[in-house]
C-alpha cells in the first residue's frame, strides 16, 4: 500500500514542480529581456540570445534540483503523512525557486549597472 501512496505523491509533486519552474521562468525571462536590451544597448539579437541562455540554465538548474529532491519516504502508511510530506517538499522547492528568481534579478541589475557605468565612461572619453 505504501508504494501506491508514494506513486501518488510523485504524480502530484512532479507536475507541480515542473509547472512552478515553467511559470517562474516565463515571468522572469519575459521581463528580463528588457534588462538585456538595456545591457546590450538595444542590440536585440545578442540580448535575445543571452536571455535564452539564462533561461536554459534556469530550467536545467531548477528541474535538476526538483528531480534530486524527488524521493518520498513515508514512515506511516497514511494519506495525512503523504500530504504533509508533499506540502513540505513543494514548499521547500517554492522557496528555492524564489531564491533563484532573486539570484537572477541580481544578475540583471548588476548587468544594467555595469552597462550604465560603461556608458558614462564612453561619454567622458567622447567629451575629452
Amino acid at each position: 500500500m505504501e508504494t501506491t501512496k508514494i506513486l501518488i505523491g510523485y504524480s502530484i509533486y512532479l507536475p507541480i514542480a515542473l509547472y512552478l519552474t515553467y511559470y517562474v521562468s516565463k515571468i522572469l525571462f519575459k521581463n528580463g529581456k528588457i534588462f538585456m536590451l538595456d545591457i546590450f544597448k538595444g542590440r536585440e539579437d545578442i540580448a535575445e540570445a543571452t536571455n535564452r541562455l539564462f533561461e536554459t540554465g534556469f530550467y536545467l538548474l531548477n528541474i535538476g534540483f526538483a528531480l534530486m529532491i524527488l524521493q518520498l519516504q513515508l514512515g506511516q502508511d497514511s494519506y495525512q503523512e503523504l500530504i504533509e510530506r508533499l506540502s513540505y517538499k513543494i514548499g521547500g522547492f517554492s522557496i528555492y525557486l524564489g531564491v533563484m528568481l532573486f539570484f537572477n534579478l541580481y544578475f540583471f541589475f548588476r548587468g544594467k549597472k555595469k552597462a550604465k557605468e560603461a556608458q558614462q565612461e564612453e561619454r567622458l572619453v567622447f567629451k575629452a
